[in-house]
């Protein structure tokens, strides 16, 4: 019974649409803004791998219910099975949502995940390593970790460092939201598409018979609009966030953006010290270590 039950938690917790030659796989913790918990990212796992084996699955596309993608992996749960004891349970769902995120960054068919909504922690990492990554007007995205105690993982080291100058950085350590403009301006996102347009546009993904990424790309295109970026979007501040950002470590840091601000009135610089200095000290220095490392890689 334990084990039937199981299963159905994570059927329910995914749900499965098959039309023609794609698989849309939609996240359904609603309640929880789609919080990927172990159901959830075992499920995942579970499918990612039986498509790639399957010669009638071109594509696979995923989304969530409601009014988010995915705000980030279940924490919560986590924390309850580690205070009761069950620290394995932690360190299991952790190497199976590492697995999930290796494995859709290695895919060999396209995937696109349609970013109508919050997007944060856990739910990057299931989204953008993957092909396309679709934002709407509703999409909001943050990598939240360090005012958690923790720091950006899911293999966000890796995409954040290949954002623009040190953007990654900026976002990496202070937890900053993006908009769908934004994210597509930076690159985290490869097509902004009006959420009025989307059901059109799954429609046609539907209907293609191929795993060529030049193909879906030019789909998702038709469907694609050029927004424009908010006057007080950080991403219009990307000469003071490399000024910034670029130093070594988070006290040069907090000292540089300290002096910007004697130099000028700046809300957008004081709300960026506050978020710095209202994280975990640690969380702080153990994530610029990570994208520093990662990025004198590149």
């Amino acid at each position: 019974m334990a084990s039937s039950s199981s299963s159905n938690a994570q059927e329910d917790q995914v749900l499965v649409e098959e039309k023609s030659f794609a698989r849309t796989l939609i996240l359904n913790r609603p309640k929880q803004l789609n919080a990927a918990s172990y159901h959830m990212i075992s499920r995942l796992l579970e499918l990612f791998l039986l498509y790639e084996k399957d010669s009638n699955v071109k594509l696979v596309i995923l989304k969530g219910k409601g009014r988010a993608f995915c705000a980030g992996g279940d924490v919560a749960a986590v924390m309850r099975d580690i205070n009761n004891g069950r620290w394995k349970s932690g360190a299991i769902f952790f190497r199976t949502e590492f697995t999930l995120n290796y494995l859709m960054a290695t895919y060999s068919k396209p995937q696109v995940s349609i970013l109508n909504g919050i997007v944060m922690g856990g739910g990057a990492g299931c989204s953008i390593h993957g092909s396309f990554r679709v934002a709407t007007e509703n999409s909001v995205f943050a990598m939240p970790e360090t005012a958690l105690g923790l720091f950006p993982d899911v293999g966000a080291s890796y995409f954040l460092s290949r954002l623009p100058g040190h953007f990654g950085e900026y976002l990496g350590l202070t937890g900053a939201r993006l908009d769908g403009a934004e994210m597509l301006a930076c690159g985290l996102a490869t097509h902004f598409v009006p959420s009025a347009k989307l059901p059109s546009l799954e429609a046609a993904l539907h209907t293609v018979d191929s795993s060529d990424q030049a193909i879906i790309s030019a789909i998702i295109g038709e469907y694609s609009e050029l927004p424009m970026l908010k006057g007080q979007s950080s991403y219009h501040r990307l000469d003071v966030i490399n000024r910034c950002f670029s130093r070594r470590t988070v006290e040069d840091i907090l000292s540089a953006l300290e002096r910007e601000a004697t130099n000028k009135v700046d809300d957008w610089i004081l709300a960026s010290i506050q978020s710095l200095k209202k994280a975990s000290p640690t969380s702080l220095k153990i994530s610029l270590r990570s994208l520093k490392g990662m990025a004198s890689l590149l």
